[in-house]
C-alpha cells in the first residue's frame, strides 16, 4: 500500500504521544495510538507507565465517539498476549475498527506478528512500516534488548576542546554549561539508569539524580561499579537517597572475593544493593556479567557519565551503543588533565574506534553531538 500524506501525519502525532511516555514505561517501548474517523482524530492514547494500559486501550476508551469503521494509527504491533494488562490485539479486534496502520512489528518473541494476525484473523485490515524507521529510532533501547539480550549503553561525556573530562586534581565544575547540565538531568529521567565508577563517585560526590526540570521525573537508579567496595558511606549519594528514601533505586556492583560480614555491614550502613560480578581476564569487574544482572534488574537503557577508566572500559568491550558528547568552548591545556577514555590507545589511527555522527547542535555555550558506533553487528 502507498501511504498517503495524512497516514503520516497521524503516525507522527502517534510517536509524539508515545514520547510521553519517557522515564516511566521500561522495560516495556513507548507507545502512543491515534484512532482516526472520517478523516479526524476521535481517539488518542500512550502508555504512560509500566503495569498501566497500553496506548491502543487509552486510545479506544478516550474516543469521543464510536469507534466503529475508524483507523487506528499506532507506532508497534498491538501485544497479543497477557502480562500486566490483557492483549491490546484483542480489545482492538472487539472495538470495530477497520484498519490499522503500524510503524512497527514487535520483535519481543511473545508478540512478534502475533498481534498483527489475530487483527487480521478478525478481517481487519493491517498495513505495516508506515515511518518504520523513526519507529525504530523511538524505541531503540527496546529493539536492541529484544535483539541482544543486553543494556543499551549510552556514554554521556562533558569535555573541553581539547578532550579532556577533568583537571589533574580531577575538578570537572563546571566544563559544560548551564543548559548542557539541564539535558543531562533530562537523559536521566528517560534512562533507566545512571552508571559510574568509585572514583567519579568519590571525586564528584554526585547525587546522580534528576534536578532541575519542570513536572513529572522519574528518577533513574544509581549503579556504582566498585570493585573493592570502598566507595565511602559518608557520600552525597547516599545520604541524599536516605533523606529521600531512594536507598532501593541504588546498586553497588562488586567483586567476588568481598568478605561477607564487610558486605554485610556496608548494606546494614547504607541500606543500598550490594551485588557481586565475576572479574574478567584483566581482574577487572566483568562487564557481560553486569549486563546479565543490570537486566535481571529490568535496566534496560543506561547512561554511563564515568569517570575515564570506566569509559575506556566499555570502548574496549564494545559496549558503547550511543554517544552524547558535550563539547564546552574552554581549552584546558597541557598534557596532564583527565582524559575521556583512560587506556592504552591503539599504534595507529586505522584501528581507532569509529562513529556516525547523527546530529550536532548548539546546547547554550557548548555544542552536542549525537552519535553511534560504526560496527557491523548493530
Amino acid at each position: 500500500m502507498e501511504f498517503r500524506d495524512k497516514d503520516y501525519r497521524f503516525m507522527k502525532r502517534a510517536f509524539e504521544l508515545a514520547k510521553k511516555g519517557e522515564g516511566f514505561v521500561s522495560p516495556n517501548p513507548l507507545v502512543g495510538a491515534v484512532i482516526v474517523k472520517n478523516g479526524k482524530i476521535i481517539g488518542e492514547g500512550y502508555h504512560s507507565a509500566f503495569g498501566e494500559d497500553h496506548a491502543e486501550v487509552m486510545a479506544i476508551d478516550s474516543a469521543c465517539e464510536d469507534v466503529k469503521d475508524s483507523n487506528l494509527y499506532v507506532n508497534l504491533e498491538p501485544c497479543s498476549h497477557y502480562g500486566k494488562t490483557p492483549p491490546c490485539s484483542l480489545k482492538v479486534s472487539k472495538s470495530g475498527i477497520k484498519k490499522v496502520f503500524i510503524a512497527n512489528s514487535d520483535p519481543n518473541p511473545k508478540v512478534a506478528g502475533r498481534g498483527i494476525a489475530q487483527l487480521e484473523d478478525n478481517d481487519i485490515e493491517v498495513y505495516e512500516g508506515l515511518l518504520a524507521e523513526e519507529g525504530r529510532k523511538l524505541n531503540e533501547s527496546f529493539f536492541h534488548y529484544m535483539k541482544k539480550k543486553r543494556p543499551f549503553y549510552n556514554l554521556k561525556v562533558a569535555q573541553t576542546i581539547d578532550g579532556y573530562i577533568a583537571a589533574p586534581g580531577g575538578d570537572a565544575r563546571w566544563i559544560s554549561g548551564e543548559e548542557s547540565r539541564k539535558h543531562a538531568h533530562y537523559l536521566r529521567h528517560k534512562l533507566d539508569a545512571v552508571l559510574v565508577g568509585r572514583g567519579t563517585a568519590e571525586l564528584d560526590d554526585p547525587q546522580l539524580t534528576v534536578r532541575h526540570l519542570n513536572g513529572r521525573v522519574s528518577q533513574p537508579t544509581r549503579v556504582i561499579l566498585d570493585s573493592n567496595l570502598k566507595v565511602s558511606i559518608e557520600s552525597k549519594l547516599f545520604k541524599e537517597a536516605k533523606r529521600g528514601e531512594h536507598l532501593s533505586d541504588i546498586i553497588i556492583f562488586t567483586g567476588p572475593d568481598i568478605d561477607v560480614e564487610k558486605k554485610s555491614r556496608f548494606q546494614e550502613l547504607t541500606g543500598v544493593k550490594v551485588v557481586e560480578l565475576a572479574l574478567n581476564d584483566n581482574n577487572r569487574l566483568d562487564l557481560d556479567d553486569l549486563s546479565k544482572k543490570l537486566i535481571n534488574f529490568d535496566l534496560v537503557n543506561i547512561m554511563i557519565e564515568g569517570g575515564s577508566n570506566i569509559n575506556y572500559s566499555f570502548l574496549k568491550a564494545g559496549l558503547i551503543d550511543k554517544y552524547y558528547i558535550f563539547i564546552s568552548p574552554k581549552i584546558l591545556g597541557g598534557n596532564d588533565g583527565i582524559p575521556v577514555f583512560a587506556g592504552a590507545a591503539p599504534d595507529k589511527i586505522s584501528k581507532s574506534d569509529k562513529i556516525k555522527i547523527e546530529k550536532t547542535e548548539k546546547s547554550g555555550e557548548d555544542i552536542l553531538i549525537t552519535a553511534y558506533p560504526e560496527r557491523g553487528d548493530s
